[in-house]
């Protein structure tokens, strides 16, 4: 490796450095944020999964959008925010 090739290969090692660090700190896997059950929101067979009046069994199945019955998993707060979200079944 001649000087050229060794200075930008460090050149570009501190800038990848730099690019990793103004991200903030890593996420860790377990750093999950907590989920909440966001009904009314699901297109048809995209829901996370339904209540026991549903008429299904779970993830995948629902029949038709927008379902008050079924659910995603959403970061805790959003559901609320999302036109005709609800936290609870049916509401």
């Amino acid at each position: 490796m001649n000087k050229r090739q060794f200075l930008r290969s460090a050149v570009a090692s501190a800038l990848a450095v730099g690019a990793v660090a103004a991200t903030g700190a890593p996420a860790v896997a377990g750093d999950k944020p907590p989920m909440e059950k966001c009904y009314g929101i699901a297109k048809a067979g995209q829901n996370d999964c339904a209540s026991k009046s549903a008429g299904h069994a779970c993830a995948g199945q629902s029949t038709k959008d927008g379902d008050k019955q079924s659910f995603l998993l959403v970061p805790k707060g959003t559901c609320q925010k999302i036109v005709g979200g609800s936290t609870t079944p049916g509401g």
